[in-house]
Order: C-alpha cells, then sequence, then structure tokens
C-alpha cells in the first residue's frame, strides 16, 4: 500500500518468479482488472475473463504488480466520477497520480529493470491501457486487452447496439472527447513506444469492424509514417471478453527482451 495524496492511496499485489536469483533485474508487467475487478481476481481462481494472467506471467519469469483501480462498488465510484467532472477532472485524475507512484516505487526495487515496466489490462483495465500510459511516460509498453473501440461512436450512438447509451455505465462519458481524442489519437500518445491490441470476434463491447477502422489509424500511424516496424500489433482470436494470452505473451517477451520458457 502506497501514499498517493491525503486519504488517497495506491495498493496491489507484487509478485515475484520462484528463481529470481540475487542481484538480478527483471522487467515487470503492471496487470490491470476491469471493472468491479480486484487484484486477486486475475491472480488466482481462473476467473473466466482473465485466467489468471498475473500469475501466469510471473510464472514466465516476469514480476507482476497487479494494481486496484477506483471503478469499484457500483455506484460510489460513479458518485466519485460525477463529483470530480465540475471540478474538471474524472476517475483518471486519481488513477493517473496512483499509477505514477506505482512506477515511481517499482523503479525503486533492487530486482526491477526500470527501463522494461509494461501495462497490460482488460475491460476497463483497457481503457486504463488507453488513457494511463500516454501520461505516465515511465510504461515502456501498453497492451489493450477487450476494450479497444471506436470510442466516440460507442459513446454518442443512439443506433450502434453496443453503445453507451443503452448501458447503465452513466459515469463513461468523457467531457469534449470527440473533438479531441478518439482511441487512435490515445494510441498515437502512446507513440513510439509498443502498442498492442487483444480483441476477440464474440467480444460483445464492439464489433470486428469498429475495432479494426480504429485500429487502421493507428498502424497506418506507426507503420506508414513513424516508420516503425513491428511495435503496433492485434490479436485476434475466436473467443469472448477474455485474455488469451497468446500473441500478448509473445509481443512482451519480445519487446521486454525476456526469453520465452
Amino acid at each position: 500500500m502506497l501514499d498517493v495524496f491525503p486519504d488517497v492511496i495506491a495498493y496491489g499485489i507484487l509478485l515475484l518468479p520462484r528463481d529470481l536469483k540475487p542481484n538480478e533485474q527483471r522487467p515487470v508487467v503492471v496487470c490491470q482488472h476491469g471493472l468491479e475487478g480486484r487484484p486477486q481476481d486475475i491472480i488466482e481462481g481462473d476467473h473466466y475473463a482473465y485466467h489468471d494472467f498475473a500469475a501466469k506471467l510471473a510464472e514466465r519469469g516476469f514480476i507482476t504488480f497487479s494494481p486496484q483501480n477506483l471503478y469499484i462498488f457500483k455506484d460510489r465510484f460513479r458518485t466519485l466520477q460525477r463529483k470530480a467532472n465540475p471540478l474538471k477532472k474524472s476517475l483518471f485524475s486519481v488513477i493517473i497520480p496512483q499509477h505514477q507512484q506505482i512506477v515511481d516505487w517499482l523503479k525503486t526495487l533492487s530486482y526491477v529493470d526500470k527501463k522494461r515496466i509494461a501495462f497490460y489490462g482488460l475491460s476497463y483495465g483497457g481503457k486504463t491501457a488507453m488513457r494511463v500510459p500516454p501520461v505516465v511516460a515511465d510504461y515502456c509498453l501498453s497492451i489493450c486487452s477487450a476494450d479497444f473501440n471506436e470510442w466516440v461512436d460507442k459513446n454518442a450512438s443512439t443506433r450502434d447496439p453496443h453503445s453507451y447509451v443503452n448501458t447503465g455505465e452513466y459515469e463513461i462519458f468523457e467531457w469534449d472527447l470527440g473533438s479531441t481524442f478518439n482511441y487512435a489519437e490515445m494510441a498515437g500518445l502512446i507513440a513510439p513506444r509498443p502498442f498492442m491490441v487483444e480483441r476477440g470476434h464474440h467480444d460483445g463491447v464492439a464489433s470486428d469492424e469498429k475495432v479494426a477502422f480504429e485500429f487502421a489509424k493507428v498502424r497506418n500511424f506507426y507503420q506508414a509514417k513513424l516508420k516503425l516496424k513491428g511495435r503496433c500489433e492485434i490479436e485476434w482470436f475466436d473467443g469472448p471478453h477474455t485474455i488469451n494470452g497468446k500473441g500478448t505473451y509473445d509481443f512482451l517477451h519480445r519487446h521486454l527482451d525476456w526469453p520465452k520458457r
């Protein structure tokens, strides 16, 4: 547990590989749960969405840290969002400083390679993957799982069957986002650091067509404009709203320069 602001903490669970040697430094993957989640959910119990991905990455030799994000207790966190909005703030006005404190602390640990701290989040954790690494530059890469989208349409449309207009998630709308940042622009703020999307064909957050439309802009930015080949990827898999843990794990091994077991 780490202090952030008066009465605000950052909390999470640190996993160390069993074969960590004295004086060895290893890469870290910060693994983020989704809506109403807990750090424990992504470590044990084989939750249908997470499949213990923080523990499985530790078994592959990565150090992992699983933070608690604010989006728990239903209306309680949504009330915080509504209180923050008139102050020109949001949930991420708190979540971003929490993550900055987390990486500042991780960098003090003798067994952490401070240049190889990655972020991997699912669902609301995927929202975090789009919004935190652009500001917390200590994250060397970001993976957005089960969330990447054509975000403006999903927020504003009354025709799209995946729109938030038709759900109870009334906190989700972000002021003036439509004329500032869609997901392609958020990914552009992560560049030139590696960025990846994990997308299940049967994930109900969006259609494949909308995801592909938005991701094409990201790929064009990385590959065609910045000439950063191999740093921007998407994995399509035949599955639902879940961690697949195949292409993303390969991506982490490659860009964190850690050999596969």
